[in-house]
């Protein structure tokens, strides 16, 4: 599992990578909203993050990655008023944590998302993502994907046998980096997971957007 760590305090990223470390957990630690943007089109698991930042509001940045990401997140906070709480869960936050908190506490709340990690494997015929190590397979042969192809193939097959739009797509998988997916780029990511998938893999619906198909 990698955890995508954004909090400004030094001594609190340093204490939680040493405990990630001990637990076998990868950490990208981001001390702004502006790292987090530009760390956010690596892999991660899990988000971890602070409220108040130096450059911007936690939770607007957790609105802005939720575009490109659908993974838990973990709101990290000196806050404890409900209102807070309440709009973090109401954002689509799945935890909450005040401080001061030891990190025994934090590790047993992220033990619950490795859990719920191992039994999410996504599968579509011979096709197979997980999504806690980030591995795609097809017949049991690991596929190399990169990271936009790779968020493009989750959303994918997060609906598969349904329909996903265009438009649904292009307001989601963008590089935060800077990098936007047009809908001429999207045809040309389309085509490419076609190559390494199979070209019957994913179905184009002519004026609506694509079905991973589950053969």
């Amino acid at each position: 599992m990698t955890i995508l760590l954004i909090e400004d305090d030094r001594k609190i990223t340093e204490a939680l990578q040493l405990a990630f470390a001990a637990e076998g957990y990868g950490c990208i630690p981001c001390r702004t909203c502006a790292e987090a943007y530009e760390k956010a089109s690596e892999p991660f698991d899990l988000m971890i993050i602070d409220i108040t930042l130096p450059d911007g509001n936690g939770f607007e940045l957790f609105e802005e990655l939720k575009r490109c990401t659908a993974v838990p997140a973990i709101f990290l906070t000196a806050k404890d008023d409900e209102d807070s709480i309440v709009k973090g869960f109401r954002l689509g936050g799945e935890d909450y944590i005040t401080k001061p908190f030891s990190a025994r506490e934090l590790m047993a709340r992220i033990g619950r998302f490795t859990r719920r990690g191992k039994e999410s494997i996504l599968r579509a015929g011979e096709i197979e993502l997980n999504p806690d190590t980030h591995i795609v397979t097809k017949g049991n042969t690991p596929v190399e994907l990169t990271a936009l192809e790779y968020k493009l193939l989750l959303m994918l097959m997060q609906n598969t046998g349904s329909i996903v739009t265009r438009e649904a797509i292009l307001e989601r998988i963008w590089d935060l980096a800077g990098k936007y997916v047009n809908d001429n780029t999207l045809t040309v990511y389309i085509s490419k997971l076609r190559t390494k998938l199979g070209q019957d893999s994913i179905r184009t619906v002519k004026g609506l957007g694509y079905k991973m198909e589950d053969i």
